[in-house]
């Protein structure tokens, strides 16, 4: 894995347009491997960090607004805790659909996506966002992203000094990225089964599932612009259900 993500990340810089020596690469490249296995500890850190500053620069609905209020309704039979990683849900006030969730349990809803859908849609979208924490994708991100912000040197050398000072700028690319990255199609496919499992086991109608990528259509979204296409995915939990419901 580690030499994957060198290998991915002297090409980024390559593209980027960076004019890098024999040195240069080579020294890119392990402070890339370092990267690659940032701890625990520090993808936390980095996922604080990114969190406040996506939070900064959003407009939160207030505690007592009608979106915060039917969140905590609708997340209240989730709970807050996945696989001992604290949760924390917020509304963006936007338009956009969408909703993401960072490695340290930071989630975040958009407005335009609760007004598309029922409660048990969104439960369906956050249980997926959710897998994505608990199987570790977040956390792969994470470390996708940094690596490739270095190689394009927006983010100093690989020290807990450069995290510790990262500028408010570096926090903001590093956060869109992390928030925007595109996750393959075995990881969707995952976090949408974890999601199946994840409300079945919360005594919660799995079908908000697929409705909810039916209803969202074929990647006209932030939330379904990666592969496998939502009409598959749609399919895949209703096959999932019926099975379920023939074994009863």
């Amino acid at each position: 894995m580690k030499i994957k993500l060198v290998a991915t990340t002297i090409l980024v810089g390559t593209l980027a347009g960076c004019q890098m020596d024999t040195n240069s690469m080579l020294n890119l490249g392990m402070q890339s491997a370092q990267i690659a296995s940032l701890s625990d500890s520090d993808v936390k850190t980095l996922s604080d960090k990114s969190c406040v500053q996506m939070d900064s620069e959003a407009k939160i609905a207030p505690e007592n607004s009608a979106y915060s209020t039917r969140l905590k309704k609708i997340t209240k039979a989730l709970g807050d805790n996945i696989n001992g990683t604290q949760v924390n849900y917020k509304v963006y006030l936007t338009d956009e659909v969408n909703a993401w969730a960072m490695a340290n349990g930071c989630v975040r809803v958009y407005s335009g996506l609760m007004d598309k859908m029922t409660d048990n849609e969104v439960q369906g979208v956050l249980g997926h966002e959710l897998g994505h924490v608990a199987l570790g994708h977040s956390k792969k991100a994470m470390q996708v992203t940094y690596t490739a912000q270095l190689a394009r040197g927006v983010i100093a050398a690989s020290t807990n000094t450069a995290i510790a000072n990262l500028t408010q700028s570096q926090l903001g690319d590093l956060a869109e990225g992390i928030v925007n990255a595109q996750f393959s199609q075995k990881q969707e496919t995952q976090a949408d089964n974890y999601s199946f499992d994840f409300l079945v086991k919360k005594g919660l109608n799995p079908l908000g599932i697929a409705t909810a990528f039916e209803k969202l259509g074929g990647g006209e979204t932030t939330l379904l612009s990666t592969h496998p296409a939502s009409s598959d995915r749609a399919k895949n939990i209703r096959d999932k259900i019926q099975k379920m419901n023939q074994g009863k």
